[in-house]
């Protein structure tokens, strides 16, 4: 009784429009109320509390990293690398696009971030080669994905956060499953290039490619100190977040100089507005999962899914469901919050690898940047596209198709998450 007036409480709050992180706070609120002696005290002291779990403390250093990149001309370099390398193949530019997003994705963390910065350069690119408005807003839409698996992502931190798994390892994790979508992608670009005998560019020589990719190098430079500093003990993840915004402020200010000191305290103040929104996000999302805990409804989910008896492959199949359903209608950081106590205790039960199922968890709220209602990546490719939201949701759903069949093989060929971490 409790969690359904827990979770009725919450999507009525939505349905009426109320934003998330309230929605969740005053579900909460009114759940203690209705059914627990608690006093309010302890969701106070609760939230502020959420302000001081450690790991978290790397997300405004990676928000203020990825701004500082977004802000510079990281991105233009690595499309100029991107298209040297694959822009004379049959859907050269954007098979670039995809790799770029990919290389964005390990210096910003963030899936609009990505959208924005190689979107509003390549799409109008690809539309005067030939594609069409449609196709290229769906390109971008679904690649910028890539933001939330690529590391350092911030949702990979908020998981290693809630479940206490080494964010490291989900890092790592992150890579192989990032690269198997990019290339799947990027195979499907190049069959319906193909097919609609799209122009090519001329081959420009390697020589070009040294060239970009050295222009390039500082940027991408940074997943390797980030993970590299990691696994050579250097400094921990935590501290790792710190280091990847010293290092991007000396890139973006001393280096390409693309950033004027003086153009410094709004590139701060934007950090900070978006630090401030999304750990309102969490520290509410945070009291929503300690209601489910004091009440314990994840003990009772749990013990219900086990006396089912479901095998592995079902109970997957089963989180998967969940999580495509929750990621129509949540911001990724409040839906790991929030499901991520009632599936890790019966996941650990059968066997299945915390950190695998951190990526299945990811990969399926790429899944939920692309999908409406609330799919963030459908409203920003709409702005960069300057197309209406209609159009640009027909044009993301047939890659969902690819998305999909990548997370059914993420899901089910768990050495695909857990092989880098085995090897490190």
């Amino acid at each position: 009784m409790t969690g359904m007036f827990l979770l009725v409480a919450l999507f009525i709050c939505l349905l009426l429009g109320v934003p998330i992180a309230v929605s969740l706070g005053f579900a909460s609120i009114m759940t203690l109320l209705v059914f627990s002696d608690q006093s309010l005290l302890s969701l106070a002291q609760r939230f502020f509390h959420t302000m001081q779990v450690y790991p978290l403390l790397a997300v405004p250093f990676f928000i203020l990293a990825g701004t500082l990149m977004t802000s510079g001309g990281v991105a233009r370099r690595m499309i100029a690398f991107a298209d040297a390398l694959v822009g004379h193949m049959h859907g050269g530019l954007a098979m670039a696009s995809v790799l770029a997003c990919m290389l964005f994705a390990a210096v910003s963390g963030s899936s609009p971030a990505t959208v924005v910065a190689i979107g509003s350069i390549v799409i109008a690119g690809m539309v005067n080669l030939g594609y069409t408005r449609k196709f290229a807003a769906g390109v971008i839409c679904n690649a910028g994905t890539l933001g939330i698996l690529i590391p350092p992502s911030i949702v990979l931190v908020v998981y290693g956060a809630a479940t206490e798994t080494s964010i490291g390892k989900l890092f790592i994790a992150g890579i192989l499953p990032g690269m198997l979508l990019a290339f799947v992608m990027m195979v499907a670009i190049y069959l319906i290039a193909r097919y609609r005998k799209i122009p090519r560019q001329d081959w420009r020589g390697w020589r070009k490619v040294w060239v970009t990719g050295r222009r390039a190098v500082w940027g991408m430079s940074l997943v390797a100190i980030i993970l590299g500093g990691i696994y050579s003990g250097a400094f921990t993840p935590t501290e790792a977040a710190a280091v990847s915004a010293v290092y991007a402020l000396i890139i973006a200010v001393y280096v390409h100089r693309d950033i004027r000191t003086k153009a410094l305290p709004g590139v701060f103040v934007e950090s900070a507005r978006i630090t401030a929104m999304l750990m309102f996000i969490i520290a509410n999302a945070y009291l929503f999962a300690f209601v489910l805990t004091t009440e314990q409804i994840p003990q009772i989910a749990s013990q219900t899914i086990i006396d089912m008896g479901l095998p592995r492959w079902a109970f997957l199949l089963v989180v998967n469901v969940m999580l495509l359903i929750a990621g129509n209608f949540m911001e990724p950081s409040s839906v790991i919050l929030i499901l991520a106590p009632i599936v890790f205790p019966i996941a650990v039960s059968m066997g299945i690898d915390p950190v695998h199922l951190g990526i299945i968890m990811v990969v399926n709220l790429e899944i939920g940047m692309v999908t409406p209602p609330v799919g963030l990546n459908l409203f920003v490719t709409a702005g960069v596209a300057r197309m209406p939201i209609e159009q640009v949701i027909m044009a993301a759903l047939p890659w969902l198709l690819i998305l999909i069949s990548v997370l059914i093989i993420v899901t089910y060929v768990p050495i695909i998450s857990l092989l880098l971490p085995g090897l490190m």
